[in-house]
């Protein structure tokens, strides 16, 4: 009788398994394709390229935005287009205006999406130079023959109707800044341009309103540490003034340091608040409605990257 222990006759497809085009096919599914890559992913290699600490001020931001592109650039139905461009830019440009280091980080925010910096400069400064070279707010419409922007418009126009494109808040922010580099603060030219592309104008509305929310409190935020910097800096020089005027040898010890009144700190608590409500961003107030905006100012949300249209 035939030993347990002897080798079994092989099958093709077990000796398939084991040939070089196999061990080819491995290799390539240890790489994750740009389709299949995860939010993990994305985060990992963002830590690679950018290591330093961000300020906590812009820190959760730019996690935020960082897995909001990330959801929408590895979406089915995801196509760039520099109207896009211009929105992404444009959120970098005003939120990371302060940093010093700010291109490098939005340089490796790019390198962890997989995407190139320079295609979205170079598309979001064509933008803006078409936005700034419009005569009236009636330029700003889609026509495959028109101009380089219209034409843009046109392409997403054709994708919105036939149900093939993915609508997301940059592209939102892009369309408010045509609108803005066009000196447009008319409501009415707003909506007639979300018109125009076949978005929806809720949508639109409320990501420019919790847009403007952002730029609000993170404009209040930084006045609130240049004030406290200022106060501290004061302190110690106030510390050190009289340290030098107090004797040396003998004397009276100086007089411990007073706390700030109760009344004026909850002055300067409330102070915080009114600013961290406060709406400074003129053009926003202009071309968003009151309604939508006060209630995502209230509500205090992020984006949510939802990929309807």
């Amino acid at each position: 009788p035939r030993s347990p222990c002897a080798r079994r006759p092989v099958s093709t497809p077990a000796r398939l398994c084991t040939s070089a085009r196999s061990s080819r096919f491995t290799v390539r599914a240890a790489t994750p394709a740009p389709h299949s890559a995860t939010v993990a992913d994305t985060k990992e290699r963002f830590l690679q390229a950018y290591s330093s600490p961000i300020p906590a001020m812009y820190s959760p931001v730019v996690q935020e935005l960082l897995v909001q592109q990330h959801l929408q650039r590895y979406n089915a139905n995801y196509v760039y287009n520099p109207l896009y461009a211009l929105g992404i830019m444009s959120v970098f440009d005003q939120i990371l205006e302060s940093l010093e280091n700010k291109d490098a980080i939005v340089d490796a925010y790019f390198t962890a999406l997989q995407e190139d910096l320079s295609d979205y400069r170079r598309d979001a400064d064509a933008m803006e130079e078409w936005a700034k070279g419009l005569s009236s707010s009636d330029d700003i419409k889609a026509d495959a023959s028109g101009t380089m922007g219209q034409k843009v418009m046109a392409e997403i126009s054709e994708k919105v109707a036939a149900d093939k494109f993915l609508y997301t808040n940059f592209l939102a922010v892009g369309v408010f800044r045509v609108l803005e580099l066009s000196n447009c603060t008319d409501p009415e030219a707003l909506k007639r341009v979300v018109a125009e592309l076949g978005l929806k104008q809720e949508r639109v509305t409320s990501d420019l309103a919790t847009y403007k929310g952002i730029l609000s409190k993170l404009s209040a935020a930084k006045e609130l540490m240049k004030e406290y910097l200022e106060r501290e800096n004061r302190k110690t020089a106030e510390r050190l003034a009289k340290k030098s005027d107090s004797p040396t040898d003998g004397g009276d010890a100086p007089a411990a340091p007073t706390a700030e009144p109760a009344t004026a700190s909850a002055a300067t608590a409330e102070t915080s608040t009114d600013r961290l409500r406060e709406a400074p961003d003129k053009p926003f107030d202009l071309i968003v409605e009151g309604e939508t905006h006060a209630q995502a100012e209230s509500g205090g949300k992020c984006w949510t990257g939802k990929s309807s249209a």
